[in-house]
């Protein structure tokens, strides 16, 4: 079992920047790939950027060049760093893991809103 938590989300205007944390814990070792999704309200739940345990990072085109994902030395954190955001980049935020025997984990989601 992987328990995932999220934070750093809140209210920024357009053009800022905001830093999105995901801490993992429980059985870590396992972890392979981490990833952010994200869900606007009334839409489904998008993909945004994934990073791999060998440090390969993708990205979906609406938000590439802005927004960099990054794991941390220990491994069990993963961040998504958030600039020039834009308001249709507003939603909740999720962090993703799976796992080298095929388990899939999610976190609760933090709230990101771009708004003047």
């Amino acid at each position: 079992q992987v328990q995932l938590v999220e934070s750093g989300g809140g209210l920024v205007q357009p053009g800022g920047s905001l830093r999105l944390s995901c801490a993992a814990s429980g059985s870590i070792f396992r972890i392979n790939v981490m990833a952010w999704y994200r869900q606007a309200p009334g839409k489904q739940r998008e993909w945004v950027a994934t990073i791999t345990s060998g440090g390969s990072t993708n990205y979906a085109d609406s938000v590439k060049g802005r927004l960099t994902i990054s794991r941390g030395n220990a491994k069990n954190m993963v961040f998504l760093q958030m600039n020039s955001l834009k308001p249709e980049d507003t939603a909740v935020y999720y962090c993703k893991v799976n796992t080298v025997n095929g388990g899939i984990y999610w976190g609760q989601g933090t709230q990101v809103t771009v708004s003047s």
